[in-house]
């Protein structure tokens, strides 16, 4: 499937930045333009939304924080829960005015712009001419159109400690080995994106650095690659009996360092290890969803809600022919007992056609036969056009629901596990709260997955032999 790249991040920058304006945060107005005003704080759980919000949305829950004790350095890390739906959160910078005389309301107005997130979490750069020595922050989700999906977060002070040494250095959010699917054939890299940075350097390594810290390139360096964002994917497979490393570090416009390489983190992909399952196809299996969540959040992942271990062999981008192609360099190391295979949505949806994926999938259960892999296909999710064209101006082929139905009529004639109960819409459409963009499905919808194939796995376990013969 589709990566989520950088235009799309820049596009829906462009159309989405909101102005902070008046911000109420009480039923009635305030005669203070720019000022939020609530009760005190104790009573914050009922107030953090304007006149006629919903009270039973979900909010973001704050989970860093800072105290006078641990004070936040000059560009603070600020990170908050996931919210379903959200696919960008704006973070409301707030400086504390003085309570109110008669009525001990306390009030705050805007430090700055609301800062927009793709992630659920942020490196905040404060204004040159804030000098306060602590600021107060919230933090609420957005769909795809910029409307507010959830209600206010609490409002959070944070100290700063302005005198304290600082150099910047990227926080990585990918965390690979860390439980079920999170073994990825082909890693991808995030981290929260540095204030002023033009693009970034991801360096890949057989070895652990051994100038941690440091701005030179490691001697230990196999690969290396440019982004704009803050997120690569990796184009080569990272396998082998040892760790790799990766680690990144933000450039500014003349391609110069800005602070210092990230911490190194290590990852596995040990094809020693005896997986008994591996995953094949594009990003539907690789991972991500909501626009801008990668593969490395576990929470797109099908194969982290699976009863049994998986190794993830997908590759984001994939066609039916090119997961073909992969079979021999990708999955042959394996050497996995089952081989779970959900390919050609890609095709389909591209108007290569039915014809060309089932070619395809014959040619992949007949190598995975010859070597003594047992195929299991899972049923092509439906797509919805609408949502596709409105988050990547992308078109769908208009015989897109015939063709997919001809390849499912093939699978349901294999050994296979059928993924797609509740994923339609009154159209034959893939329901919009299951995937946003209408290609890629987000928790819900990989819950559905997982859902299916766990109910589905004791009967394949328990095939005989002759369940895949020719």
């Amino acid at each position: 499937m589709m990566r989520h790249k950088s235009m799309l991040i820049l596009l829906l920058l462009l159309s989405f930045t909101l102005g902070y304006g008046v911000l109420a945060t009480t039923a009635r107005q305030n005669a203070h333009h720019g000022l939020i005003v609530s009760p005190p704080l104790e009573k914050a759980q009922k107030i953090y939304g304007s006149s006629g919000d919903r009270t039973d949305r979900e909010k973001p829950v704050l989970l860093r924080h800072y105290s006078e004790g641990a004070p936040a350095p000059v560009h603070p890390i600020l990170r908050w829960t996931r919210v379903d739906g959200a696919v960008m959160y704006d973070v409301q910078v707030l400086r504390q005015m003085e309570p109110d005389e008669k009525t001990g309301d306390i009030a705050y107005e805007p430090v700055m712009p609301e800062q927009r997130a793709y992630t659920n979490g942020i490196e905040l750069a404060l204004p040159d001419d804030f000098q306060d020595d602590c600021f107060y922050y919230r933090v609420y989700g957005l769909d795809m159109e910029g409307r507010r999906v959830s209600d206010y977060s609490s409002i959070e002070k944070v100290p700063l400690d302005r005198m304290a040494p600082f150099v910047e250095k990227p926080e990585l959010l990918s965390a690979y080995n860390t439980g079920k699917g999170s073994v990825l054939l082909y890693p991808v890299y995030d981290w929260f994106p540095v204030p002023g940075a033009s693009q970034y350097e991801v360096e890949v390594l057989d070895s652990a650095p051994e100038n941690p810290g440091g701005i030179e390139p490691s001697q230990h360096r196999i690969d290396v690659y440019r982004t704009d964002s803050a997120q690569k994917y990796d184009p080569r497979p990272r396998y082998g009996n040892h760790p790799f490393y990766w680690r990144v570090r933000a450039l500014d416009e003349q391609g110069g360092p800005i602070g210092v390489w990230s911490d190194a983190q290590p990852f596995l992909t040990d094809p020693d290890t005896p997986y008994t399952v591996a995953v094949l196809g594009d990003s539907i299996s690789h991972g991500g969803g909501s626009v801008s969540y990668s593969p490395a959040d576990w929470d797109f992942s099908y194969l982290s809600y699976l009863d049994f271990p998986a190794v993830n062999l997908a590759q984001s981008g994939d066609t039916s022919t090119m997961t073909k192609d992969r079979f021999d360099a990708d999955v042959l190391p394996f050497r996995p007992k089952y081989l779970l295979i959900l390919m050609g949505s890609n095709s389909l949806r591209n108007g290569l056609g039915a014809d060309v994926v089932i070619s395809d999938m014959e040619e992949v259960r007949k190598k995975s036969l010859e070597h003594g892999i047992r195929p299991v296909f899972l049923t092509v999710p439906p797509v919805n056009p609408d949502n596709i064209k409105r988050t990547f101006d992308d078109e769908t082929a208009p015989d897109w629901q015939w063709q997919i139905g001809r390849v499912n009529r093939y699978i349901r004639s294999q050994v296979h596990i059928d993924i797609t109960p509740g994923m339609y819409d009154s159209q034959g459409m893939l329901r919009t709260e299951l995937a946003f963009d209408g290609l890629h499905l987000d928790p819900a919808g990989k819950k559905l997955m997982a859902q299916a194939i766990n109910a589905a796995w004791p009967d394949i376990e328990n095939l005989p032999d002759s369940a895949w013969d020719e």
